[in-house]
């Protein structure tokens, strides 16, 4: 899952970005609000936890400016304004969900997770897909019952199809799930990732739509 971190704390940043990495997550961080929106634009995240205290403008306008958008985009302020006519104006403004500074990581990557699930068609931390269920609470796979050894990247990239059941999934969508800006991508690594996948799934799970992408069949089952 890609989060979009808009942070002036260099600092902060970087420990959010590691602890978010370490639970699965794709962070770009950016320090000022019109660097994060233009790259809202061009990567399509699925999160953005974004501070109100930016250097070039405030974080309500870049609110503002994300939810004039047509597309519904989860937004978490995370800021050290804890007056409640902040946290209301913010809520009423658009954003899903509000975490006053000082904060616990625990916190907040449990409110992150609520978020996640309201992307998807569950409520529960399970995406079920035919024998495959994978828990995003334990960050585990398993097929029939049997749980699966899974990399990181492995985990991620099937994540990414089975919340999207149904729907092709190009490879550079699912390079932009799976890496941040400046990572460097070799031009087979989702092939070699869905190859590395097949051989622990189900025969035919992971289907190939031939110059566009991959795919997994929602009905399939189980």
């Amino acid at each position: 899952m890609k989060v979009i971190l808009v942070e002036d704390d260099t600092a902060l940043a970087n420990g959010l970005r590691k602890a978010l990495q370490r639970e699965g997550f794709v962070v770009d961080h950016y320090a000022t609000g019109e660097e994060a929106i233009d790259s809202i634009s061009l990567t399509s995240p699925d999160l953005v936890i974004l501070d109100l205290g930016l250097p070039d403008m405030d974080g309500m306008d870049v609110l503002r400016r994300l939810r004039a958008g047509r597309e519904p985009l989860p937004v978490l302020i995370l800021t050290a304004r804890e007056a409640l006519v902040d946290k209301v104006s913010a809520l009423d403004g658009g954003a899903d969900d509000y975490l006053s500074k000082p904060f616990e990581m625990d916190e907040l990557l449990a409110r992150l997770r609520v978020l996640a699930r309201r992307l998807g068609t569950s409520v529960s931390s399970e995406v079920c897909v035919g024998p495959v269920v994978l828990d995003q609470a334990s960050h585990s796979v398993s097929v029939e019952g049997n749980e699966i050894v899974l990399s990181r990247r492995e985990y991620m990239l099937l994540k990414a199809l089975m919340e999207n059941a149904g729907r092709i999934q190009t490879k550079e969508i699912l390079e932009n799930k799976l890496y941040g800006r400046g990572e460097e991508i070799a031009s087979n690594t989702i092939e070699a990732h869905i190859s590395n996948l097949r051989k622990k799934l189900p025969v035919g799970f992971i289907q190939t739509v031939r110059g566009v992408g991959y795919t997994i069949d929602r009905g399939q089952r189980s």
